[in-house]
């Protein structure tokens, strides 16, 4: 029976944030009688509606004042902020409910962005998000990240290309920033070594970026599905891939959700901001490729439109014959 008590969850953006409080959606759902509700921007709406553990999705277009009085009409018993921007430190002030955040550490983050200083704490973000669900009593099962994906986006893999039936890998090749990116010319350079074929996942603003990457490989079975599918039915490609190549994106995120084994890029940004592929009950399935002691790594938390030392290293830079090598293990410990 309903304990009667309700949560609003916020988290406002972006995909691969939304897709990381699912572990703390599962436990609260699982560990009490507790009813969630989530606010979350207006094009994010669906991360949050596609999961049957939340019973009500807000969501707005500018302002959270567009649904400041259904929300307020609902009485909720706790908030729970993971966010925890000035935006949804407004928004709890005005709503004086009894509410819970977590540990965001802008301030390491700025300072081995700014001096090198590094002073993270080793704890994936996953895991300071529980700190705000800690008063309730829950606590971590450490099962990991969820995604649904609706019937309607499920693909059939041998509906696109009857090769694809014995295995494929799933290549992200976009990204939000430039410099989170990894260069086509990289890129092929990858998949000219791989042994599978290769589908190219991304939006449309990814769409050429995989044409060119496909023209400098015609003699390779890869297929551009870059803006091709929603973000669903990209998921459901990632799903049945044998391994996924990723840049830091929220696909990443999406793979690490379907425990699929991850080979990850990091350029300007670094692992230790606790944002890498969440798979706690098998590490062993991720490989995250960086370019270490580099002076001017991380130049940012979040990533620039180029490089500002215009050498763009951290990418240019990634050991290839380490990342085929990972991979091929990975393809291994799958099977």
């Amino acid at each position: 029976m309903a304990s009667g008590i309700k949560i609003l969850l916020i988290r406002f953006s972006s995909i691969g944030d939304i897709v990381l409080t699912s572990s703390v959606i599962r436990c609260i759902n699982n560990q009490s009688d507790f009813e969630i509700h989530a606010l979350t921007k207006i094009q994010n709406k669906d991360l949050f509606s596609n999961n049957p553990r939340i019973s009500k999705v807000y969501s707005f277009k500018d302002s959270t004042n567009e649904v400041i009085q259904h929300i307020r009409g609902e009485g909720y018993d706790y908030i729970i902020d993971l966010q925890k921007n000035f935006r949804s430190l407004k928004l709890r002030k005005k709503l004086r409910i009894k509410s819970y955040s977590f540990p965001k550490v802008n301030m390491e983050k700025w300072l081995i962005v700014n001096f090198g200083i590094n002073i993270l704490p080793k704890v994936h973000v996953v895991d300071r998000y529980f700190k705000a669900v800690e008063p309730l009593g829950i606590k971590n099962d450490n099962k990991g990240l969820e995604y649904y994906i609706p019937a309607e986006d499920e693909i059939i893999p041998e509906s696109i290309g009857i090769h694809l039936k014995d295995g494929y890998i799933a290549f992200v090749i976009g990204g939000q920033h430039t410099t989170k990116i990894l260069p086509p010319n990289k890129v092929v350079d990858i998949i000219s070594k791989l042994k599978l074929p290769v589908v190219l996942v991304g939006g449309p603003n990814d769409f050429i970026r995989g044409e060119a990457i496909i023209k400098m490989l015609p003699d390779m079975d890869v297929l551009n599905l870059c803006g091709k599918f929603n973000l669903n039915q990209s998921a459901s490609m990632i799903k049945s891939s044998s391994v996924v190549m990723t840049n830091d994106t929220g696909l990443m995120h999406i793979a690490a959700a379907f425990e699929k084994p991850v080979v990850s890029f990091w350029g300007n940004t670094i692992p230790e901001f606790g944002m890498y592929p969440y798979l706690p009950s098998n590490e062993k399935l991720s490989f995250i490729s960086e370019v270490k002691n580099l002076s001017c790594r991380p130049c940012s938390k979040i990533g620039f439109k180029k490089c500002p030392k215009k050498h763009f290293k951290c990418m240019k830079n990634q050991d290839v014959s380490s990342i085929i090598e990972s991979t091929n293990m990975l393809i291994t410990q799958a099977k």
